[in-house]
């Protein structure tokens, strides 16, 4: 977990207004769901195998361990979890070796938080190799914590990489606004009881009580995750 302000400087007031945004990377903040899936599909076609399309939905927003462990099963390819997780990684490294695109609105709306200097987490199911390398097209210095799938003993859909970005920045979790794409990150939001917004990437996410579903981070501003905690 890396952070670039002090935990101290944002201790939960009492109050009931949004206290930080945690945001998702893949798929969220940089359009590289398709690097991944391009990434697994070339390293098991090296290993004699062809990845069925339909599997890309599995696979999707979930930790490397289970995607991974997942394909390996799937395929019956012989090779390790451990291994292939290193060929993945460099595979998709050396694919955004040279920047990656980011989603239609998340420049403004990271520049947005930054403006109103609300505490804003970058909370990934990737390593931390992977997040750091992103992190020069993102800006590191737009991010107040960024949390790496590698760093927590259980990452996403569990909620413990969300409860550490509440605690690292010091706010209550059912006053933080999230911002996910898949169905696994927003599982792992709402059982830390954090508000959720889906951006839906590759699969559907289905609106449900405490959750809303947009089409776009464009429809993301900061009144409008203010709105997610005070309800008006």
């Amino acid at each position: 977990m890396t952070s670039t302000v002090p935990a101290s400087l944002f201790r939960p007031n009492g109050s009931s207004a949004l206290q930080a945004v945690f945001l998702d990377m893949d798929g969220t903040l940089v359009d590289t769901e398709g690097f991944w899936w391009d990434a697994e599909v070339e390293v098991f076609a090296d290993l004699g195998h062809r990845l069925d399309e339909a599997w890309r939905d599995v696979v999707v927003g979930g930790p490397m361990t289970r995607s991974a462990g997942y394909l390996i099963e799937a395929t019956g390819a012989d090779i390790t979890l451990e291994e292939l997780t290193v060929l993945l990684n460099d595979r998709f490294e050396q694919r955004i070796a040279r920047g990656v695109p980011l989603m239609p609105g998340a420049e403004r709306l990271l520049t947005e938080l930054a403006r109103h200097d609300i505490p804003t987490a970058l909370v990934s199911a990737s390593h931390r190799r992977i997040i750091d390398r992103v992190l020069a097209s993102l800006g590191p210095d737009r991010f107040t914590l960024t949390v790496a799938g590698d760093e927590v003993a259980r990452t996403k859909p569990h909620p413990e990489p969300y409860l550490t970005a509440a605690r690292g920045v010091g706010a209550d979790p059912a006053l933080c606004a999230v911002v996910e794409d898949t169905a696994t990150g927003v599982a792992a939001a709402e059982a830390a009881g954090c508000r959720v917004v889906a951006v839906p990437s590759v699969a559907p996410i289905p609106p449900l009580p405490g959750r809303v579903v947009v089409r776009s981070l464009e429809e993301v501003d900061v009144p409008f995750l203010r709105t997610l905690i005070t309800g008006i």
